[in-house]
């Protein structure tokens, strides 16, 4: 099927693009609530998040289904591991944003499709090819070139890509709407996320309460959770995978520009690896053009 410049089309491509440019930009507002740890953040974030989740599940007719899914038992714990992995990966994101280390979750993001590559081929068998071992070579030698150059590991990219890996692939074996499985997936979270807010809170070192200003910008990262997610699923109803998979490097690269333009340690060392992991990325994107093109070409 070919992709028409069709007023749906057109409007998928903005939203898509749209939802990238917020998850790309977010690093902005993670500074500005960093007057809060990462902890207290993400346990925000929870909360805040599940009433927004839940009115747009009703907004959009999918209540009966969400509570539907739960009736699968496989659902049930696949989405409860789902929620470990993608509150490992918030919490991370959040303290290499708040600790100055932008430019390691931005080369975490971009290893991340590599490192779904690796994954579908060892445990779900799928076809790799040279360009796509090509791809997986180069980010492979961009992160050893960072630990061999610069004497240190990249612990936040690699965690933030595993913890990404893993909860991509766990979702893609249930067939359950992304809204749905956040929603989930944060309701699971919920009686910890609680937990953690009331025990700040009343350690002294809670900020919610200190001012409105305080309390608005927790209360945001609802909105910063839920918003770039619709636009997302919106885009990956009308676009092609392919096109998606292209979008879908927009948010390291604004990650990347931001944690630049902040000052942030990048050395030699830094450059080999980015334009290595770069070079992987670019393969890795004309292999899944190619793909596209090859499938269009046999089924026309």
């Amino acid at each position: 099927m070919s992709e028409n410049t069709t007023p749906e089309v057109r409007r998928a491509l903005f939203a898509g693009l749209a939802g990238y440019l917020i998850w790309g930009v977010s690093p902005l507002y993670f500074q500005l609530v960093g007057f809060a740890g990462a902890l207290e953040i993400v346990a925000h974030r929870v909360v805040w998040s599940l009433p927004m989740l839940f009115a747009a599940l009703w907004f959009a007719g999918k209540l009966r289904p969400a509570f539907d899914a739960l009736k699968d038992k496989r659902v049930l714990l696949t989405l409860a591991a789902t929620s470990v992995l993608i509150s490992i990966n918030w919490l991370l994101f959040i303290y290499a944003v708040i600790n100055d280390r932008v430019l390691e979750a931005s080369l975490g993001y971009y290893i991340n499709p590599l490192m779904s590559v690796a994954v579908g081929v060892v445990i779900l068998r799928e076809p790799l090819g040279p360009w796509r071992i090509s791809a997986i070579v180069l980010a492979t030698l961009g992160v050893l070139n960072l630990i061999i150059s610069a004497g240190t590991v990249p612990w936040i990219s690699l965690a933030l890509a595993v913890s990404f890996t893993g909860y991509g692939y766990l979702r893609k074996t249930v067939a359950v709407d992304g809204r749905i499985g956040l929603f989930w997936e944060t309701a699971f979270l919920l009686p910890v996320a609680l937990g953690a807010v009331v025990w700040i809170q009343m350690s002294g070192q809670g900020h919610f309460l200190q001012s409105p200003a305080h309390a608005g910008l927790l209360i945001l990262a609802g909105l910063i959770t839920i918003v770039p997610l619709l636009l997302y699923i919106i885009g990956a109803r009308g676009l092609r995978l392919s096109t998606m998979g292209l979008l879908q490097f927009t948010a390291p690269s604004l990650q990347f520009a931001i944690g630049v333009m902040s000052g942030e340690t990048f050395t030699s060392a830094h450059l080999v690896t980015f334009v290595l992991i770069w070079a992987g990325v670019a393969t890795f994107a004309w292999s899944q053009l190619r793909r596209e093109r090859v499938a269009v070409a046999t089924n026309p």
